[in-house]
């Protein structure tokens, strides 16, 4: 659900079709026709691609009762290695490479389950990611996601996701794109966009 949405709507949509239907238990879902699910989305204006999300949410429910048993953490079961999860989670329909290692990375770094690899989650760079790594010149200003990522993998490369939430935190609450809160920002005596000002804040 986390595309083109704010972060805090996108994980209030379990909640919302739970209010919906009675519960978030996975009988209740499994129950739940594709039509039904549209409504929903449609009805409570969810989401902004409405019909995308609700087919893709409808195909990861037949998917998880096909080939995991009804019971979803079996994807990230008996310690897997983060490749392994990465993958399964691009088996969904409508989850990219972004989404499944940012899917990966909640699940080791918030829910502290083990893997047997962490090489595999990557940093997932939006625009407050991409700002920060660009300010603190961890790569040029002109630098892509790719070269983000890499630059990720080659400073920490048993890792590398383990940058992504401080990142976001950072862009989210200080390192905004106009009028940044430097002198709150606990990485200010580190970052030389904020001891030089030798960047233009407002074109990053």
């Amino acid at each position: 659900m986390d595309r083109q949405i704010r972060a805090e709507k996108a994980w209030l949509i379990p909640y919302e079709i739970a209010k919906e239907v009675g519960g978030f238990e996975f009988k209740r879902l499994l129950d739940l026709k594709y039509e039904e699910i549209k409504d929903i989305f449609i009805r409570k204006k969810l989401h902004r691609f409405n019909d995308i999300m609700s087919k893709n949410l409808y195909l990861a429910i037949q998917k998880i009762h096909e080939d995991y048993n009804d019971d979803a953490s079996n994807i990230w079961k008996y310690k897997p290695k983060s490749e392994t999860v990465v993958r399964r989670f691009l088996e969904f329909k409508g989850v990219g490479i972004k989404i499944a290692t940012m899917a990966t990375n909640i699940l080791a770094r918030d829910f502290k389950i083990p893997f047997n690899t962490y090489s595999a989650i990557d940093i997932s760079p939006d625009v407050h990611v991409i700002r920060v790594f660009k300010r603190l010149e961890l790569v040029s200003q002109d630098a892509n996601i790719e070269v983000i990522i890499y630059t990720a993998r080659e400073l920490n490369p048993e890792y590398p996701g383990i940058f992504d939430l401080s990142c976001w935190e950072i862009g989210r609450n200080w390192c905004r794109p106009k009028n940044p809160d430097c002198k709150n920002c606990y990485m200010s005596s580190y970052c030389p966009s904020s001891i030089n000002k030798n960047v233009s804040f407002e074109s990053l």
